[in-house]
């Protein structure tokens, strides 16, 4: 892909970032609510989101996966959230999905749409290569992630023990996954 992809949906619009977004990743993340099941330590100042949303922007520019700002088609100037791909594995013809949504917009149908039109470009031509396999990564005790997951046709695989380390400790992480076959049915 030379061009950054654009998907618009119903409601939302899924953008490349931009330097400005930087305060509206800080509002997301600057919340406990939000990070208690990320790997990422709660935001304490507005340049710990300027970094986040600069690595996000590289991702694409160096080809190691993408990460689509989620905007309300009537605000595209106002992230609310994100969702995209990363972990990209050629050879095996997959990659890990993630996503993140400010809470005053959770349990709105807004991560399934965006993350439907992320799944449909994945599975598409316009990815980096002929994907088969996307996965899905969640805390053991995430309900919500994981329903939103399985909603989308995601396949529990099991829990990897121990899989992640972040804020000091172990999580045990629930494995999902979705093929192409099953989203083409």
């Amino acid at each position: 892909m030379s061009k950054f992809p654009v998907l618009q949906t119903d409601r939302l619009v899924l953008r490349e970032f931009r330097k400005s977004d930087a305060l509206a990743v800080f509002d997301i993340f600057s919340r406990d609510i939000v990070t208690k099941y990320h790997n990422a330590e709660t935001m304490q100042s507005i340049e710990q989101a300027e970094k986040m949303v600069a690595v996000r922007t590289s991702l694409f520019e160096r080809a190691l996966g993408i990460r689509w700002g989620i905007a309300l088609r009537e605000q595209m100037d106002v992230i609310i959230g994100s969702c995209g791909y990363y972990n990209l594995n050629k050879p095996f013809r997959s990659a890990e999905i993630g996503y993140d949504l400010h809470p005053a917009h959770w349990r709105q149908g807004i991560m399934t749409e965006a993350l439907t039109a992320a799944i449909q470009h994945g599975f598409g031509e316009g990815f980096f290569f002929h994907l088969n396999r996307i996965e899905a990564l969640t805390c053991v005790d995430h309900e919500a992630s994981a329903g939103l997951l399985k909603r989308l046709g995601f396949e529990e695989e099991g829990v990897r023990r121990e899989y992640g380390y972040w804020k000091g400790r172990f999580h045990d992480l629930r494995s999902f996954s979705l093929l192409r076959e099953d989203w083409a049915t």
